[in-house]
């Protein structure tokens, strides 16, 4: 498979009334075509703010980063974002809210509600075209979100913890919701890329085909993690004892081996 996000010697300074703030240093990574990739790091290490700068939304300060080929200088357009909120305008159906992307690239709506109703009824919402946001619990309005981040077929799909606002359950529920609308249960030709930013280690490794572990700030890539777990993934995957190894070893390089310290005091209890 090719590659499609390339990332070099990336860094990113913020200038603040106070001084800078360096929030990249030297980010080296590369994403093959349909690959999912977590991040994980602690709060304010950039990982959102690396998110930005790989769509062209904020100008790095040095390195480079191609995205399918070509060199990010400007906000690029085959990409699909989901945030935390959902942020889906409430005096618009929930239709005319996954459409809304078709509007901004100054394409025709109506060619799209087709493919719209079809996401929609791909992620259990072909009954709440008419509704408005608020009508829509917390995970429905994410499921619409994410519709209208597919609705223009991008290759790259970018999600800043999309799902941490969510209570424990429905965040299980949005998780395989995920997985099976990027295709786990295919090949890898014909997935979407996608980077997915979250503050949970279980629910990286239970996501991902690799996890980028960052330090804090500046943030950097102190360890990358291939996750051999099988697909399709499902609840009994993460009560195996090859998916625990896979946190604790992230938690541990997170905590800089609070986890293995603490195991002699444990043990001397037991």
């Amino acid at each position: 498979m090719k590659n499609i996000i390339e990332l070099d010697q990336v860094g990113m300074v913020y200038e603040t009334g106070s001084g800078s703030v360096e929030a990249l240093r030297d980010i080296r990574l590369t994403v093959r075509e349909g690959e999912f990739i977590s991040l994980v790091g602690p709060s304010g290490c950039g990982k959102s703010t690396l998110l930005r700068v790989t769509a062209g939304l904020r100008p790095m300060t040095s390195g480079s980063v191609v995205v399918d080929g070509v060199s990010v200088t400007k906000p690029i357009q085959k990409v699909g974002m989901v945030f935390q909120s959902a942020v889906l305008l409430k005096w618009r159906s929930i239709l005319d809210n996954v459409l809304l992307p078709a509007e901004l690239a100054g394409l025709n709506p109506r060619k799209y509600r087709d493919r719209a109703r079809e996401l929609l009824e791909l992620v259990g919402l072909g009954d709440f075209t008419r509704k408005s946001p608020n009508e829509l619990s917390g995970g429905m309005q994410q499921r619409a979100a994410l519709c209208r981040a597919l609705l223009l077929d991008p290759p790259l799909l970018l999600m800043d913890e999309p799902f941490g606002a969510l209570d424990a359950m429905t965040r299980d529920d949005m998780n395989l919701e995920l997985l099976r609308v990027w295709g786990e249960t295919g090949g890898q030709e014909g997935r979407k890329t996608i980077l997915f930013v979250t503050h949970s280690i279980p629910e990286a490794v239970f996501l991902a085909d690799r996890v980028v572990v960052m330090s804090p700030r500046p943030g950097r890539i102190a360890e990358i993690v291939d996750v051999g777990l099988p697909r399709p993934r499902s609840m009994e995957t993460r009560a195996t004892p090859e998916f625990g190894q896979y946190t604790l070893d992230i938690y541990d390089t997170l905590t800089g081996g609070q986890a293995k310290s603490d195991e002699t005091p444990r043990q001397a209890i037991a």
